[in-house]
């Protein structure tokens, strides 16, 4: 039997752990998310540059009529903010953080999220390090309202 010599060891080892890292990468799920939003609001702007900081693939909509793509997606007028989020067919209503997003994916029972209003110190609202005390409500199947995170003002 003929041993490999420690130069083709070395490649083989290092093909290999090449090829095993290419295909963890290929199996990591992409981030992205559809936006919605009027094309002269700023916070819009800035929860976008927020998702793309965070690893998001953002495609953005210029919309002329935002009631209208509140309705289609059946985000309920309690929990309305300036723009609307779609990830894998629910929505993301407002300055929801990224960390709250990721629930959607984890939780069959939630059709949305939702940032009500344009709170202070929220992703995309941030003032002087000041924040305002808000929630980030999940909107279930059942369609029912369900607090999922709670922010202290500060």
């Amino acid at each position: 039997m003929r041993l490999l010599s420690a130069k083709r060891q070395a490649f083989i080892l290092t093909a290999a752990t090449i090829i095993g890292f290419a295909s963890v990468l290929q199996a990591a799920p992409q981030l992205s998310i559809d936006v919605h939003r009027d094309p002269n609001c700023g916070c819009c702007s800035k929860w976008i540059a927020y998702l793309q900081d965070h690893g998001y693939t953002v495609v953005d909509h210029l919309e002329d009529n935002m009631s209208l793509v509140k309705e289609k997606l059946g985000v309920p007028a309690q929990l309305g903010s300036c723009h609307t989020g779609v990830v894998n067919g629910k929505f993301v209503e407002g300055h929801v953080p990224v960390e709250q997003i990721a629930e959607l994916s984890r939780r069959a029972d939630l059709i949305g999220l939702a940032a009500p209003g344009m709170p202070m110190g929220s992703p995309g609202m941030e003032s002087g390090g000041r924040r305002s005390g808000y929630q980030i409500i999940g909107l279930t199947t059942a369609g029912t309202e369900e607090v999922v995170a709670d922010f202290r003002a500060q």
